[in-house]
């Protein structure tokens, strides 16, 4: 195969790709080795590729492509959420361009729809998956209404029931009135909105007196119960007992007293409306209120407003203060900032509402969960999200799982009367009409429906780590699971976002131990949120996101996979700069042109020079420490500080030292033995590259192999294991770096040529800290010689307490070097005289702390040593 001299990821990242789908590298079946399992995040089946996916979907495919390269049976599981609420509204809005009104259609027709719908565009954000380079078992593709998956659902849910887990009730809850469903309180967004305070004047039943109070939803006023007051508020005292009447409507409300009412707040009194507000409704069934639910569940007023019926919420926000107005019931409008709820799902604001709805109690689910985490048994990654997670589980409530959809798990409750308890759960109407017969005693029993509602979209996907492997391990418990389950259960890395801690990742936990006895996963890393440089949150909204498609046609997907990894340390954000992605392009440029150079050298057999020698033994120390270091920040999940040691050994070891040091002679060639020693070192470099830049290290690789098999691919090469460390072979090297940048640095300043060879002297010294062959190369230098005095008119360097001298002949201005001398001399002295300064001052030396004192010790002792080296060479050039 020929190497082009030019690196373009377009040639390369499809046939790679292709080839390693062909070979079966990324499947997965039960054998005798150690599983590695992970499981992606699924994406909504609505979903396109954005910075978060490719960021979560980068890690994950670097942790995996390690583990196999470890030896281990790595199983990465892909696969997509149905996402009720999302797809139905996709599906909505797709049959509304149409000219379909979906409440047009029946519950079948309106899901054939969906079912197109999903099978259409339900596999885009997998397919682009493949082009970030993600090494996905395909073959085990799931979606949480696969048949066997959904039937794990139902399984689920009549278990729960039947232990008494879940219940049907009538509460509270966050109502989204575009979508047309409850949401959970997590699904909720809230956002600081500036609105309007509404001073509203009620009069006192019997009397000339007023009471005001503020509100931001004055059309609620016409759903008000009660005035409620604190009763050790003096200003009401003669309130007690009394009655207030509803401005407009003119409907009697008693005023009742409770200290939930804060005294500084407001006028101090407060509208109590039990139908459209959470704290309210509590205060409602305390002082057994009336309820009057004055909206429906679009939004808009109902005929129990009685005024403005049919007008949307927001419309009669706007007019109601013009009729209080007219009344008499207007005191004022100022402006006002609050935070009001919205739905993550469709922006809507969400409308507190009183609603029957399925409920899971969590106090008993949540409990093993949380000593998971506490214990470390699931460690999470930084560990300072444990604190948040503990909060929530400690605090955890009930959790609403009844949607108001058609697109999703249909709830298999079944009715067969008009009471509300007239139910029975069962998987199918058979089932239910034997539970019924059952329940009641009445053989000729009816079945009249099943529940409209659906599952919340993550009550499948807290079953992901088991019913993906094993739809039919609910029905069966833990003791008769299959054998896939048995082998990758419990999982081993989960990669996520924190923001579905407690909508995910918590529930994951708590189904594992109800269902498995044991934990999901082994960790969690959290990812953090990708910013565009101004820190803001990338978004379409905001029009800061790129397109992670198009960043791949432009740098290649190892490029923008380096450059998402670069700054991205658990759990912080992401200030993302495209800038970081053509770093990465620069690094694939760099390994290649590096191979290149390898890979053009033509060898012959002849003796291999000590500077090479040295050049290898140094690199493998250098190798085995780096990897060392590297499995360290694996094991820490420090990706982007894995990816930095990478870097750093392959940029700077290798490149520009490695390389440097045995590059033969111009018109010469290399030998033999270092030019095969060097490509296996860049054999082991391209192994660790892998899991980072898996296409350019692959290409590369069978260059460099020759592979002819495909148990040599890189992508099942070994991991480098037991390499030889020598770190006094490592601080040879660095001595001999530093000798080689005074060097250079003498060149530089005073302009030798690099091809001008120079001599080195020393007083008197025969043993080096350094490798005298490959400074002698590196530097250009013809001989370090040993001198018994200080050869005149030479330049002058420090080394580990040796001072050498290059003669400079005429190469050195020695008047002006002199002068630089003595300006240096002078601002060591100034330093040196303000140390002791302080250290003559005996209130420091006596209360400073010891370190400090002896930092300044040292100080005044190296500016000395410093200041008689500085006289040494005005006395060498004098």
């Amino acid at each position: 195969m020929e190497l082009n001299a030019k690196y373009n990821p377009a040639d390369i990242e499809d046939k790679w790709y292709a080839y390693w789908m062909d070979k079966g590298f990324f499947h997965s079946t039960p054998d005798e080795r150690e599983p590695y399992t992970v499981v992606i995040p699924p994406p909504n089946v609505t979903g396109v590729l954005h910075m978060g996916h490719m960021l979560n979907n980068t890690i994950q495919d670097v942790l995996v492509r390690r583990a196999r390269m470890l030896g281990k049976n790595a199983c990465w599981v892909p696969g997509t959420d149905h996402a009720s609420i999302a797809t139905e509204a996709k599906v909505v809005n797709k049959l509304r361009d149409e000219g379909i009104d979906k409440n047009s259609l029946s519950r079948e027709a309106f899901l054939e729809h969906a079912w197109e719908w999903k099978e259409k565009h339900g596999g885009i954000i997998l397919e682009q998956l493949k082009k970030l380079g993600a090494s996905c078992d395909w073959d085990r593709t799931s979606f949480t209404m696969d048949e066997g998956y959904s039937e794990s659902v139902i399984d689920t849910f009549i278990d729960l029931f039947n232990k008494g887990l879940i219940y049907r009730g009538t509460r509270m809850v966050n109502w989204d009135p575009k979508a047309l469903t409850a949401v959970s309180d997590e699904e909720v967004i809230h956002k600081e909105v500036n609105g309007k305070l509404y001073y509203l004047k009620y009069k006192v039943a019997g009397s000339d007196d007023t009471l005001t109070i503020a509100t931001t939803r004055p059309e609620t006023i016409l759903g008000d119960t009660a005035i409620c007051i604190n009763p050790t508020d003096e200003r009401y005292k003669h309130l007690h007992g009394k009655k207030a009447i509803v401005p407009l409507i003119n409907r009697e409300i008693p005023i009742i007293l409770d200290e939930y009412v804060d005294l500084e707040f407001g006028t101090g009194c407060l509208k109590v409306t039990p139908a459209h507000d959470v704290n309210d409704h509590e205060l409602g069934k305390k002082h057994n209120l009336e309820t009057i639910n004055i909206l429906d569940e679009h939004g808009c007023l109902n005929e129990a407003a009685q005024l403005f019926v049919g007008e949307d919420r927001f419309v009669v926000r706007k007019a109601i203060p013009t009729k209080l107005e007219e009344v008499g019931a207007l005191d004022k409008i100022e402006d006002y900032t609050n935070k009001v709820g919205y739905s993550e799902r469709t922006d809507e604001v969400i409308e507190p509402r009183l609603s029957m709805q399925w409920y899971v109690a969590m106090k008993d689910l949540a409990q093993p969960a949380l000593e998971a985490v506490m214990t470390d048994e699931v460690q999470f990654h930084p560990p300072k999200f444990k604190n948040t997670y503990r909060h929530w589980m400690e605090n955890v409530k009930d959790w609403c799982i009844s949607r108001q959809l058609w697109w999703g798990h249909r709830i298999p409750a079944w009715y067969y009367g008009e009471n509300v308890e007239d139910f029975v759960v069962a998987k199918t109407e058979a089932e239910a009409l034997e539970l019924a017969k059952k329940k009641t005693g009445n053989d000729s029993i009816t079945i009249t429906g099943q529940d409209e509602d659906v599952l919340d979209t993550w009550f499948s996907s807290w079953l992901w780590p088991i019913s993906t492997f094993d739809a039919e391990g609910i029905a069966n418990g833990k003791d008769k699971v299959n054998e896939e389950l048995a082998y990758y259960y419990s999982t081993n890395d989960l990669v996520t976002a924190p923001e579905i801690m407690f909508f995910w990742v918590a529930r994951m936990i708590m189904a594992g131990y109800e269902y498995m006895g044991e934990k999901p996963f082994k960790n969690v890393y959290f990812t953090g949120i990708v910013r565009d440089p101004q820190g803001r949150k990338m978004s379409k909204s905001l029009g800061n996101s790129p397109d992670p498609i198009k960043l791949i046609e432009k740098h290649g997907a190892d490029g923008v996979r380096v450059g998402m990894l670069l700054s991205s340390p658990a759990g912080n954000d992401l200030l993302f700069d495209e800038a970081l992605c053509e770093q990465g392009r620069n690094f694939s440029n760099k390994i290649w042109n590096a191979y290149r150079l390898v890979s053009g050298w033509e060898s012959e057999n002849k003796d291999q020079p000590a500077s090479a020698i040295f050049a290898i033994n140094w690199f493998e120390a250098k190798l085995a420490a780096t990897v060392e270091q590297i499995n360290d920040h694996y094991d820490k999940f420090r990706m982007s500080d894995a990816l930095m040691s990478t870097y750093k050994l392959v940029w700077d070891d290798f490149c520009s030292w490695l390389l440097e040091m045995v590059k033969p002679p111009f018109g010469e060639q290399i030998d033999s033995k270092t030019l095969e020693e060097v490509k296996g070192l860049f054999g082991s470099l391209l192994k660790i590259i892998h899991p980072f830049m898996p296409f350019v290290s692959e290409e590369l690789w069978q260059h460099l192999m020759k592979v002819d098999s495909k148990d040599e691919a890189l992508i099942v090469a070994s991991w480098p294991v037991n390499l030889k460390k020598d770190d006094q072979l490592l601080q040879q090297f660095d001595e001999s770096a530093k000798m080689v940048s005074e060097i250079r640095n003498i060149r530089k300043n005073y302009q030798i040529p690099n091809k001008e060879k120079i001599q080195v002297k020393v007083v008197g010294q025969n043993a080096f800290g350094f490798d005298v062959p490959t400074v002698l190369k590196l530097g250009g230098i013809t001989e370090i010689e040993s001198v018994e005095s200080q050869p005149e008119g030479a330049i002058s360097f420090i080394l580990s307490g040796v001072e050498y001298f290059v003669p400079a002949g005429d190469n050195i201005d020695t008047a002006a070097e002199i002068e630089k001398l003595k300006s240096e001399i002078e601002y060591t002295q100034g330093f040196l005289n303000s140390v002791r300064k302080k250290l003559s001052n005996e209130r420091f030396v006596s209360s400073a702390p010891e370190k400090v004192v002896a930092m300044e010790k040292k100080k005044e002792a190296d500016a000395l040593e410093k200041i008689a080296a500085l006289e040494s060479k005005m006395s060498a050039l004098a």
